[in-house]
């Protein structure tokens, strides 16, 4: 039987050629030692707008704005490939009609067996758009940050505000009604008896919303507490049996306290009003110094992908997402293993 032919060790250097010169999303060129084109590719004209015959032989330094050229920026990355091999850099750059673009540039020094520098490779690739889409993630970041940090603020006022007058002058009222009561003849001291216990439970409610707009045992007792807490008042009404799971080693910063506490509001809501489970498990522990919680529920879960995007699209998943890397962190949703859905997201609580 015939051996089949051995393939080629290497591209030929045509096809290599080909291969170069036909990619069109990066611009790859060399130069020589002093940093003049000795060739072009499709991308590079696509990219910078020159055709070769009218770039080659000119200094690559054509492609830097003015205040690069000033500090001789083009002489230092050479430098800097040469001594290094290699080397990356973003920055702006222009093009043959003045323009500016964002580019990632790689500049590689080529040099022979006895280390004789031969030139440069050069890979440009224009950035332009990831760019504003960073910028504009960043910009939408910051405005929400604002929007949080207003939010809480106003929610604390109006906290304050509410324990300071209205509870405190209801409560009075209780006094007075219960002093009343019992000077009254018996017939009319039921009627009084009835506006005390409208006047406790109103008072109830109101502590109870004191606690959803600020709840002071952040402040007081340490965030495991509050989430404790607001269970007593959330389980019975959403007829979920919801535990918390403590393994931090250290206690949040309160600001962070307060977002993860609002994270978990929300993932709580989202559980019982969609989730047709029984059963919640809020889990915290310290993680790459941050705190990693996940809120795991039993219940319908979600079938295939679809079925997560969906839910991400929810106004609910959105603000939770968007407190969490606001804050400088991640969120994730997705189904268990064992059936049910889980939110887990981290945030940064400490300089490592």
């Amino acid at each position: 039987m015939a051996t089949p032919p051995r393939p080629p060790d290497r591209m030929p250097d045509s096809a290599f050629q080909l291969l170069v010169e036909g990619v069109v999303d990066y611009a790859i060129f060399m130069l020589d030692p002093g940093g003049h084109i000795v060739s072009w590719n499709s991308g590079a004209e696509r990219i910078k707008g020159y055709r070769a015959e009218e770039i080659i032989g000119r200094h690559f330094s054509a492609f830097y704005p003015p205040e690069d050229i000033v500090t001789d920026k083009p002489g230092r990355e050479l430098e800097a490939a040469i001594a290094d091999g290699r080397l990356e850099d973003e920055g702006w750059r222009l093009r043959k009609d003045g323009s500016r673009f964002w580019a990632n540039v790689v500049i590689t020094a080529l040099f022979d067996d006895t280390g004789r520098l031969h030139g440069f490779g050069k890979v440009t690739r224009d950035m332009t758009e990831r760019r504003r889409a960073e910028q504009q993630l960043l910009e939408r970041r910051g405005l929400v940050g604002h929007l949080v940090e207003a939010q809480e603020l106003e929610r604390r006022r109006i906290a304050w505000d509410v324990h300071d007058d209205s509870i405190q002058a209801m409560v009075a009222v209780g006094m007075r009604l219960q002093l009343l009561e019992r000077r009254l003849p018996e017939e009319h001291a039921r009627t009084v008896h009835d506006l005390d216990e409208a006047v406790r439970g109103s008072i109830s409610r109101l502590r109870a919303l004191v606690f959803r707009l600020r709840p002071p045992e952040i402040d007081g007792f340490g965030l495991v507490h509050a989430l404790e807490a607001y269970l007593v008042d959330f389980t019975p009404s959403s007829e979920l049996s919801c535990t918390v799971e403590d393994g931090l080693d250290r206690e949040p910063p309160k600001d962070t306290s307060i977002t993860i506490f609002r994270v978990v509001q929300e993932a709580l809501t989202n559980v019982h009003k969609h989730a047709r489970a029984t059963d919640v498990v809020i889990t915290l522990s310290t993680v790459d110094h941050g705190t990693l919680v996940e809120v795991a529920d039993n219940g319908i879960g979600v079938s295939h992908s679809a079925d997560v995007q969906a839910g991400l699209e929810h106004f609910g998943m959105i603000e939770m997402r968007e407190r969490s890397e606001t804050a400088g962190g991640w969120w994730t949703f997705a189904a268990r293993p064992g059936g049910g859905t889980a939110v887990r997201f981290w945030l940064p609580t400490t300089t490592p």
